[in-house]
């Protein structure tokens, strides 16, 4: 089972009772302090000159918390707490290896909070302790606590607490550790579930999303992503098919969530730094981002498969992200785009519907130009000039067709390479704009405004894509 993938189905739910209620948020609030103790103990071992994080005793810590929690949510918390270690141990092994999807040296796990700012409330819930109960009209969810609880609360023999849930599965298949966090911004408790899934099973529930699938009896094809921050994803393929997925409009809804939660810190006291309503602004930021995100892969994918495409070669990181001198530009670059978080978006969703993604060297793929090979050339926003043979063209295009060629050789030009073409969409290039919903169709003009030409003077350099 440990192999099958997993995945996560998330609700929100509500105690169905105020007794519920009050025993819930204190069974919550019991969690962050046996994390605190044990996360205390690992870091000291992880300081010390010679010691391994591994010897720290915590089993005694079981004494003071199950009475609240239950023996097995303590031993879940101590679970959530090694993995939290081993993951650290692997991020600072590829940061010492140069990999080049870690350039900051990660930090060792912290602490849910404090007594003086206040705990993160967070369960924890065995796979085999709790039970969902699914209904057309109310589903509900039920777990045990400590004995401590049951007396205080007055609970019944094999009473356990009852959460009202609403959502549904998205995946099916076999429980794993059930975890509760409370949202105190948004004053709404969140459950995440995840399953294990058998891969046969997994590919049968994804492609239920999807209104094509992979014909591998026919020919297949390849097709190069270029990820980048002014549009979420440029897509070549080898049958000369392009698609633009446009995130300006995005990142301007993002600076200007970015800029209220500035005001409003403004405002705070000269001790202070959050408010809930700034947290509620930062999570609002946050899911509209992800949202049009993870739409947009999942929008990609179906067109991949609508043209049989079974491989996919994706740009690894470059100098796109290093600090750069604007601060328009580094927002873009380290706050709004998340080029592993996108990468691994990708991975995990095509990988679900039969299509190989393959990270490949994407460096210079933007900075040469595809028809003559000449390095001559400039880039400035979705504008792409070679000052050699005077092509111009959609800057991500040239990113994406470059890459292509890199790996599956020359091949002929995209019909829809121009920017300035006003009739490529739908036909023969789509260029996606997202209305908060849905990826719909536009016009390279409608949403690239074409560049003066005689204002591009100085080569390519690092830019944001």
């Amino acid at each position: 089972m440990s192999d099958r993938p997993q995945r996560t189905n998330e609700y929100t739910a509500e105690p169905t009772s105020q007794r519920y209620r009050e025993c819930l948020f204190e069974w919550l609030a019991a969690h962050a302090p046996l994390w605190n103790q044990l996360t205390y103990r690992r870091r000291q071992q992880y300081f010390a000159a010679d010691g391994d994080v591994w010897d720290a005793a915590y089993t005694d810590l079981y004494d003071e918390y199950a009475p609240i929690l239950g023996k097995a949510a303590c031993q879940q918390v101590a679970r959530k707490n090694s993995e939290a270690w081993r993951s650290h141990f692997r991020l600072l092994e590829k940061y010492h290896s140069d990999d080049p999807a870690v350039t900051e040296k990660p930090s060792p796990p912290g602490y849910w909070g404090t007594r003086k700012d206040g705990y993160e409330l967070h369960g924890l819930v065995r796979n085999d302790l709790y039970t969902f109960d699914w209904g057309e009209d109310q589903s509900t969810l039920e777990f045990g606590v400590g004995d401590v609880l049951k007396d205080k609360y007055d609970f019944e023999y094999q009473e356990r607490i009852t959460l009202e849930v609403r959502g549904k599965p998205q995946w099916e298949g076999d429980d794993s550790r059930v975890e509760l966090v409370y949202d105190e911004a948004a004053d709404t408790l969140r459950v995440k579930h995840p399953v294990r899934i058998r891969p046969d099973r997994l590919r049968e529930q994804r492609l239920d999303a999807f209104t094509h699938t992979l014909d591998t009896e026919n020919t297949t094809h390849s097709a190069a992503i270029d990820v980048g921050a002014n549009n979420t994803l440029a897509i070549v393929t080898t049958t000369r098919e392009t698609a633009v997925y446009h995130a300006r409009p995005e990142f301007d809804q993002f600076h200007g969530l970015s800029e209220l939660i500035a005001e409003l810190q403004s405002e705070l006291p000269e001790d202070q730094y959050r408010s809930k309503r700034i947290q509620r602004v930062y999570d609002e930021r946050g899911e509209k981002r992800d949202h049009s995100r993870d739409a947009a892969v999942k929008h990609a994918a179906d067109w991949l498969l609508e043209r049989n495409v079974d491989t996919v070669y994706v740009g690894d990181l470059t100098d796109v992200l290093d600090t750069h001198w604007s601060a328009t530009v580094n927002e873009k670059t380290h706050a709004f785009w998340s080029h592993r978080q996108l990468v691994d978006r990708l991975e995990l969703t095509l990988g679900d519907v039969g299509i190989t993604v393959e990270q490949v060297n994407e460096c210079e793929s933007s900075s040469e130009c595809p028809v003559c090979g000449s390095d001559d050339v400039t880039r400035e926003g979705d504008a792409f000039r070679c000052h050699e043979c005077e092509l111009d063209a959609h800057s991500d295009i040239v990113g994406a067709w470059n890459l292509l060629q890199s790996e599956v050789g020359p091949m002929a030009r995209p019909a829809a390479l121009l920017a300035e073409r006003d009739g490529d969409a739908p036909n023969s290039g789509a260029y996606w704009e997202w209305n908060g919903h849905d990826w719909t169709p536009a016009s390279f003009g409608e949403q690239s405004s074409p560049v003066d030409q005689t204002s591009i003077s100085k080569p390519a350099s690092s830019q944001p894509r």
